[in-house]
């Protein structure tokens, strides 16, 4: 068990085992790579200036890059050797940081006075539909219940290439999306707002090796492949998307806005909430074999509403380990016609449903579109997301071995232009 010498609170997102990178501002400073420990940024760019990473191979001025995409480029062991020594650093045992009273009022901030900026700057961005309960339950809402999952459904990650450039942040709002939508029994169409704008739960990984074009990833190799995972939120206007979708899926019902939670967590520190992975039926194509048992992780999620006025409420509560498709059998499929990949590249999962009703990752399936509306404590119902309501992404794994978070992803839905 490892202690460090900052006080982390308990049941924090940021213990000494969790190490997340992200990007940050100081007020007035620049722009510097960080992580985070209990209530704390540390900043890499002053540790590595003051010669704390000097035994590593790194390159000048690596962490004062806008983005950590140059510092991902440099690979796995890279990666390894700064996480374990920033892990080193914070030990309670270690006095290097501690007490050098310069590099810590240097390098050292509480969360709250620094601003959290966009983490990888993201070249392409995939949405895959991984949730066998969301799939099902979106199928029987709109189609037959008997037939909800589509003929291919079951042998393999269904998915569509999303919008990068209208990935933001947590902390970062937008605007109520407009388009066509057709009223309720009606085959014209309307230009409007969106009056059914919803969340979806999801959670994302980011691409941290790139590969050639005609290169295959087998799943076995996939981790190898994969930086780190966030928390991501794929906003959808359900109306623009009933109107629009066939026959080429979504268009102006997705690409306004998806939000992205500032840290990204390792693989490395999700070692230990490992599970295994749905079973499989029927029997997937030798490409999509699982490489191992426990190719899954168990990370709780939940769903928070803040309405404009009054006390916020948590809507759900799912789990990542509930994926039909794990993330090596998603980059498995995505490659496997020789598509390449490059880094800073995001998977996002699809929206993460249960098995339960308090389980459904969207507001679609826990109002059954619109049927049976969330009473709120002010005394509002919500069928669908109103303006200056705030919606908050959180996520965490806990065990014996221990509890990491992966902070949140939030943003507030503002009036549309």
């Amino acid at each position: 068990m490892l202690t460090s010498w900052i006080d982390i609170p308990k049941n924090s997102d940021f213990p000494i085992y969790n190490i997340p990178l992200g990007i940050a501002k100081n007020k007035g400073s620049k722009i510097f790579a960080a992580t985070a420990i209990g209530d704390y940024v540390l900043n890499l760019s002053t540790l590595h200036n003051l010669g704390f990473f000097k035994d590593i191979p790194l390159p000048a001025n690596i962490f004062d890059r806008e983005y950590l995409n140059d510092f991902v480029a440099l690979g796995k062991p890279i990666w390894h050797s700064v996480r374990n020594r920033i892990k080193e650093l914070l030990q309670s045992s270690n006095a290097e940081l501690r007490d050098n009273k310069h590099a810590l009022t240097e390098s050292l901030y509480k969360m709250s006075d620094v601003e959290l900026l966009m983490p990888i700057k993201i070249g392409d961005y995939t949405d895959f539909y991984s949730s066998k309960e969301h799939a099902t339950n979106v199928g029987s809402m709109f189609r037959d219940p008997k037939n909800a999952l589509l003929p291919n459904w079951l042998h393999l990650p269904v998915a569509y290439h999303g919008r990068a450039s209208s990935i933001i942040v947590s902390g970062q709002n937008f605007h109520r999306p407009k388009g066509q939508v057709t009223p309720p029994g009606s085959d014209v169409p309307t230009f409007s707002p969106s009056k059914s704008l919803d969340f979806e739960l999801e959670m994302a990984f980011i691409i941290g090796k790139s590969t050639g074009l005609g290169q295959y990833i087998p799943t076995k190799e996939a981790e190898n492949h994969i930086f780190g995972m966030t928390l991501f939120n794929d906003w959808s206007a359900r109306d623009i998307q009933r109107w629009e979708y066939v026959p080429l899926g979504p268009f102006l019902a997705k690409n306004f806005a998806s939000t992205t939670s500032p840290w990204i967590i390792s693989l490395e520190a999700l070692e230990p909430f490992r599970t295994k992975a749905p079973g499989q039926n029927p029997k997937v194509l030798p490409y999509l074999k699982h490489s191992r048992d426990d190719s899954a992780f168990d990370i709780t999620l939940e769903v928070w509403l803040q309405p404009e006025r009054g006390e916020a409420i948590k809507l759900c509560t799912s789990n990542y380990k509930y994926l039909y498709w794990t993330m090596e059998q998603q980059l498995a499929h995505h490659t496997v016609n020789g598509c390449n990949i490059n880094v800073g590249d995001l998977m996002a999962s699809g929206t993460i449903s249960g098995p339960t009703p308090d389980s459904f990752g969207s507001l679609l399936e826990l109002t059954w579109s619109g049927k049976n509306p969330i009473p709120l404590p002010n005394g509002e119902q919500r069928k669908f997301l109103e303006d200056g309501d705030t919606v908050i992404l959180k996520g965490y794994c806990q065990n014996e071995k221990g509890r990491i978070g992966f902070g949140e992803a939030r943003a507030t839905v503002l009036p549309s232009l």
